[in-house]
């Protein structure tokens, strides 16, 4: 399976779809697709599903996503990272970016990813179709505090995706018709600080599959082994913690469900290729 990082922290761009003619790919970042024309079908973990105007997707860091044309498209994409959302300058920013961090973990990980994401409330789809111009318009024009505005900008959006994601909780209750590796990746993200839930053993019995099969079915629909995504997923919840957060090494890994601070050390430099205090240090701004 293809992967694509993102170059900065944030990347915002309007474009056609030609970019999405490629196979789908493997995205490390966060990303608010809106649909400004045209019709067509994405692809979201091996999963297919029609897009048309003024449609709005969220897509997740780790999400194997892409785009097939059937009307002349045209859309407005937010990319975003971690770091992006936690650029701060003091102790107090940066108590209150970790606690919206795990508020973004919530919207993103607990809304359908697998159907579009319903704007219900009146006003709102109007309202993200301003705040993305302006933030076209910010990022273009590159003036003074032009990042604050990006980052106070996105926040804002969010918050509105957020309440609509809460709104729609009862529409979207019957998990079951969900498809099965949608209803597996949700379990590893809420569990991830409990390795006994992870357990191939747990997961066949809780998916009703064979435990044999459940590797195999995992990495047909993710491209990856069920440990690798795990592990991969796990590292980029340390590093969020590393950044943004007043967390020793020791309590992240008692939080996260690593044996103790010697596992996550040696899992976190393999990975990542520095241990995670030279991490947290390159990671923090002076």
């Amino acid at each position: 399976m293809e992967h694509q990082e993102l170059h900065q922290p944030f990347e915002l761009y309007v474009s056609d779809m030609a970019c999405w003619r490629e196979r789908p790919l493997v995205y490390h970042f966060f990303e608010i697709v809106r649909v400004l024309e045209g019709e067509g079908t994405r692809e979201v973990n091996n999963n297919r599903f029609p897009y048309h105007k003024g449609s709005i997707f969220l897509f997740t860091p780790l999400d194997c996503r892409g785009f097939d044309i059937a009307q002349p498209t045209r859309f407005c994409s937010i990319r975003f990272s971690e770091v992006f959302l936690g650029q701060c300058r003091s102790a107090r920013e940066r108590e209150r970016i970790e606690q919206w961090l795990r508020q973004l973990e919530h919207i993103f990980y607990h809304h359908n990813r697998f159907q579009e994401l319903l704007i219900t409330r009146p006003g709102d789809c109007q309202m993200i179709a301003t705040l993305m111009s302006n933030m076209v318009e910010e990022y273009e024009q590159q003036q003074s505090y032009h990042e604050e505005n990006l980052q106070h900008l996105v926040t804002v959006v969010l918050n509105i995706l957020a309440r609509n994601v809460a709104g729609n909780a009862g529409a979207t209750a019957t998990v079951e018709a969900e498809p099965l590796i949608n209803r597996m990746l949700l379990h590893i993200r809420q569990h991830i600080s409990q390795p006994d839930q992870l357990r191939v053993e747990h997961l066949a019995a809780l998916f009703n599959l064979s435990a044999n099969y459940v590797g195999e079915y995992f990495r047909k629909f993710t491209g990856e082994s069920l440990q690798q995504y795990i592990t991969r997923y796990r590292i980029r919840l340390v590093q969020q913690r590393l950044a943004h957060s007043s967390l020793t090494v020791s309590q992240i890994a008692a939080e996260l469900g690593f044996t103790d601070e010697s596992h996550l050390g040696r899992q976190f430099r393999k990975y990542s290729g520095v241990s995670p205090l030279a991490y947290r240090k390159s990671a923090r701004p002076a």
